[in-house]
């Protein structure tokens, strides 16, 4: 019989390190928060989650590393690694604590209804020097100076922008409070968004945010609008999709 200090050599190809941790994520997430792991108890050993998973020590503790930069463990120095309670914010979202798909499509679920009407705002409230403003971003958007770039930071800066536009502040802390985990290829691999096709993946988001632009741009506010629902609820429903995926691949 396989005891816990006997684990396997596990050669694991290194694209699939970041889907394998994210499965290790996703489930040790959902175990602290739903109090299978209690605030201060110690999580398995390394070798041990590596045989409940069948992974190798690499993405074991790249998980952990993950589950450390959301404060949801501590790791204590030849003790073993504790589940902690996430701190609160003052607004009760914290963004180190977004690490999971679920938590990406929990927050899509609100930018819809939060962005949607920051989109009709903006456009009966913008100011020609915002538009302008946005032109430059959509520009750097669609062509990044480095095409091996996802243009996360641009795509934040645009909806930042439509934020501002509102001319009330409180649209724009909530969007620059979340910062990039409102983009969902900032936290998931562009091939699994784009069922391997970045390229064509990029060209549709890019379109979507072109259209948000141009019913801005006349001062279109029902066409901003339905825009704005349209990228947000498409970029759900390719998250879904590309949730799917991890979760496949972490079952094999």
């Amino acid at each position: 019989m396989m005891d816990a200090t006997t684990v396997p050599a596990i050669v694991i190809p290194r694209d699939k390190h970041r889907k394998l941790a994210h499965h290790v994520v996703e489930t040790l997430t959902q175990d602290i928060r739903n109090g299978v792991l209690k605030t201060g108890e110690k999580l398995p050993t390394e070798s041990a989650i590596m045989l409940q998973f069948g992974v190798s020590r690499t993405v074991v503790r790249e998980a952990i590393s993950h589950l450390q930069a959301a404060g949801l463990v501590q790791t204590r120095h030849g003790i073993g690694t504790f589940a902690l309670a996430p701190a609160p914010t003052a607004i009760g979202i914290s963004p180190a604590t977004i690490v999971t798909v679920m938590d990406v499509l929990s927050i899509l679920e609100l930018r819809i209804s939060l962005e949607t009407e920051a989109a009709w705002l903006a456009a009966a409230r913008r100011s020609e020097a915002q538009v302008e403003a946005l032109r430059t971003v959509l520009a750097r958007l669609v062509k990044p100076a480095d095409p091996g770039t996802t243009s996360v930071d641009a795509d934040v800066e645009f909806h930042l922008l439509i934020a501002q536009a509102t001319g009330n502040r409180y649209f724009v802390d909530i969007l620059h409070h979340l910062g990039t985990t409102i983009i969902p290829r900032a936290r998931i691999h562009p091939l699994n968004l784009a069922r391997q096709d970045p390229a064509s993946y990029l060209e549709r988001v890019n379109r979507e945010h072109e259209d948000i632009f141009d019913a801005i741009l006349r001062q279109d506010s029902e066409g901003a609008r339905a825009a704005m629902r349209t990228h947000l609820s498409n970029s759900r429903e390719r998250l879904r999709r590309a949730q799917e995926v991890l979760q496949d691949g972490g079952q094999r």
